[in-house]
């Protein structure tokens, strides 16, 4: 190598480090940049929750009994079925756990507008039937806001105005407007496990039209879970609801408090939509 060439190659050994200290302080803006986004821009951690609804109130009740209660009270239009198949207190969304299911199966009514949540339609646990039995079916009707009970076996024989604006979620008839026959209901709708101790969950309205979403924390039996209920929510106004899937199933996610249950994945759930 001569004079020449040797002088070139010193003159780029300073722009090759110019380069390299450039990439590396590129790479640090870029770095501290992606910290500051992830905590929304103001130089603390972003809160997950900013745009989640907010339509709703949360309340914790105690009963008499000892139920220990989480209930979120909001308008059944605010409400949609949603397929999840994961944990309630992880899912994007705050609501709680719908009806019943066997592995991905749903083996309650799940329905919004005529169209089953689950899958493809008219498969077997695509949520257009309460498998095995006619059962207490909570049913949103939009074209006159009302909310009702309705005790059914597929989705076609569920009463409604308009097929293409409503909602029905299955589950156990809680026969709050019958005290007389509760048993005897959840009797004939095979309601599991009644009698045991386990986490229970319900959805109930009363004569405003109020939606309840309820998730208990404290094991009972379903005499013990509809006690508290009656005794604590509504202010003596409740009308109707059902039992949803209850025990290691019972789960809620709100701003407030994330319950998961016995961290079990869930089909589906009932969702706040604002």
């Amino acid at each position: 190598m001569n004079a020449v060439d040797d002088q070139v190659v010193e003159n780029r050994k300073p722009y090759g480090r110019q380069i390299a200290l450039g990439v590396i302080a590129l790479a640090a803006i870029l770095i501290v940049l992606l910290v500051y986004a992830t905590r929304g821009g103001s130089g603390k951690p972003k809160d997950e929750e900013l745009n989640m609804p907010r339509d709703y109130v949360y309340t914790r009740f105690v009963a008499s009994n000892g139920m220990e209660m989480h209930v979120l009270r909001t308008r059944p239009s605010n409400v949609t079925l949603q397929e999840i198949d994961n944990n309630v207190s992880i899912s994007p969304y705050y609501g709680v756990n719908g009806g019943f299911f066997y592995q991905q199966a749903l083996l309650s009514i799940a329905v919004v507008n005529d169209k089953p949540v689950n899958e493809v339609a008219g498969t077997y646990g695509d949520g257009s039937t309460n498998v095995k039995y006619a059962r207490g079916t909570l049913v949103w009707d939009g074209a006159t806001d009302r909310l009702t009970v309705q005790i059914a076996g597929a989705t076609k024989e569920l009463a409604v105005t308009d097929r293409l604006r409503y909602w029905a979620q299955g589950g156990i008839s809680m026969s709050l407007d019958r005290d007389d026959l509760w048993l005897e209901r959840i009797a004939a709708e095979n309601a599991p496990y009644p009698f045991e101790d386990r986490l229970r969950s319900a959805a109930v309205y009363d004569a405003d039209g109020n939606l309840y979403l309820i998730v208990g924390t404290t094991k009972g039996t379903l005499a013990d879970f509809r006690e508290a209920i009656v005794e604590q929510i509504g202010e003596g106004r409740l009308e109707n609801g059902i039992f949803l899937d209850g025990d290691g199933s019972s789960q809620l996610r709100s701003r407030e408090i994330k319950l998961s249950g016995d961290g079990r994945p869930v089909v589906q759930m009932l969702a706040l939509i604002r």
